[in-house]
């Protein structure tokens, strides 16, 4: 390694001891932007601290809990992971989690979509999972067909890296089916069954991405996901390499029976998530046993895992039940309003939505949530918050929906006093606002 490389790697590393150790601050971001300001090829050479290779986890929801989970299952396997574990997951963050670890058996990296261009052809990994692709920061990622042609760039500057897709989103089978022409190998999962759920009111893609006809489907999960095909060319739903039968989903979380080639049928559990984690589950699974770790290190995982990071995290605030998650668009909003319609208690929902630049400025988005299926979920009280308060306030009046204007979660729940503690508050905000939201209710109370 050169004189360029040593001095920018222990710059990072000095910044890091100063965030960590003397200031008491995230270190997720800044060792890596000095390191890579000394050495911009620094990624390169840091990702041969990981003997065996990377697993590199995108797409529009569920890169954090997904990447976290795989990681988790390595180590319960008795791997060592270098893991950038908050959610930095541009290439600033990607070179500080590779700061953390002279040595590694593997690294599993979160990427934005949009940065995989940089991170893939630096990190040369073994697999790139493709979780999902939706609408997301609009006035930064601009339309998905913008997103799908920049990873399809990177996967050609990675010709090494082999492609694991959500085989159930033509979006993803889109990047799939132009990746593979070039020489890309390509796995695909799915769920394999219809859960009989009712579609989403504005769904993603309804076009081929091939010819342009309207997509047939046998059935949907949620969203654009489901078992497509094209009436007019051969654009299809591929073949799952791994599949889920026999899904449940529901209050207590989600179960399913895994089935893999030439591997005997298992069932998983996790008592979280709604039909969004079984697919995040099965990217787990898939990553997990392609490094060449077992079912067995999943549901390990699986059964320890306690979110910290605002994602489905639960809080216990004077006996009241707090959920705390991350909705930023359309359809993860969506997924959260499911998770509502699985709980029969009565309830209290306060929505958060800022239009900061790390949200997106846009928040058009809102009219595509079917803040309609509240009208039917046993909710008895309705708050709204963040800059973009009085937007989704209107939303909510066009819904039917009576929504009253807080500041923030000590506010709402000061607000519920008159409700029995047994009323759970469900608190659902996108980027910017999800730490302040953590920040407030670990103050208030502590996990549940």
């Amino acid at each position: 390694m050169g004189l360029r490389s040593s001095l920018a790697i222990t710059a990072g590393r000095l910044t890091r001891w100063g965030l960590s150790k003397v200031l008491r601050r995230n270190a997720s971001q800044l060792p890596g932007r000095v390191a890579l300001a000394l050495d911009p090829t620094l990624m390169g050479r840091l990702a041969e601290r990981a003997t065996w290779g990377s697993v590199v986890v995108c797409g529009t929801n569920g890169k954090t809990t997904t990447n976290n989970l795989i990681a988790d299952a390595l180590e319960a396997g008795g791997r060592s992971v270098l893991c950038n574990r908050i959610g930095a997951n541009m290439a600033p963050g990607v070179v500080s989690a590779l700061l953390t670890a002279r040595s590694a058996d593997v690294a599993v990296i979160e990427a934005d979509e949009l940065s995989t261009v940089r991170i893939l052809p630096s990190l040369r990994p073994r697999y790139l999972v493709l979780l999902n692709l939706f609408r997301d920061q609009l006035d930064r990622a601009g339309e998905i067909d913008h997103v799908q042609d920049v990873i399809v760039r990177a996967l050609s500057l990675s010709p090494q890296t082999a492609l694991v897709i959500n085989g159930d989103d033509p979006l993803c089978a889109a990047v799939a089916r132009r990746a593979h022409e070039a020489g890309t190998r390509v796995l695909a999962f799915g769920i394999d069954e219809d859960l009989h759920l009712s579609a989403d009111r504005v769904p993603e893609a309804r076009f081929c991405p091939a010819c342009g006809a309207e997509l047939e489907y046998a059935f949907r999960s949620y969203a654009q996901l489901g078992s497509y095909r094209c009436p007019r060319c051969d654009f299809r739903r591929p073949a799952l390499d791994v599949a889920a039968r026999a899904v449940t989903v529901g209050r207590e979380g989600v179960a399913f029976d895994l089935v893999m080639p030439s591997r005997p049928t298992r069932h998983l559990h996790a008592g979280f998530g709604g039909t969004y984690m079984v697919y995040n589950l099965l990217a787990v699974c898939a990553a997990v046993s392609l490094v060449g770790g077992g079912v067995d290190d999943v549901q390990r995982a699986l059964e320890r895992y306690r979110p910290q990071n605002g994602r489905l995290q639960h809080f216990d605030v004077g006996g009241r039940e707090v959920i705390l998650n991350l909705a930023k668009n359309p359809t993860g909003l969506n997924q959260n309003l499911s998770l509502l319609a699985a709980d029969d208690r009565e309830k209290a929902v306060f929505v958060v939505v800022n239009d900061n630049p790390n949200d997106g400025t846009d928040v058009s988005w809102v009219w595509d949530v079917d803040f309609e299926r509240l009208l039917d979920q046993r909710v008895s009280r309705v708050h709204v918050g963040g800059t973009r308060a009085n937007d989704v306030q209107v939303r909510l009046k066009y819904a039917g929906i009576k929504a009253e204007v807080a500041r923030g979660v000590t506010e709402v729940v000061g607000r519920l006093g008159d409700l029995p503690v047994s009323v759970p508050l469900y608190v659902l905000t996108n980027y910017s606002a999800l730490a302040g939201a953590k920040a407030e209710l670990t103050r208030l109370g502590g996990d549940r």
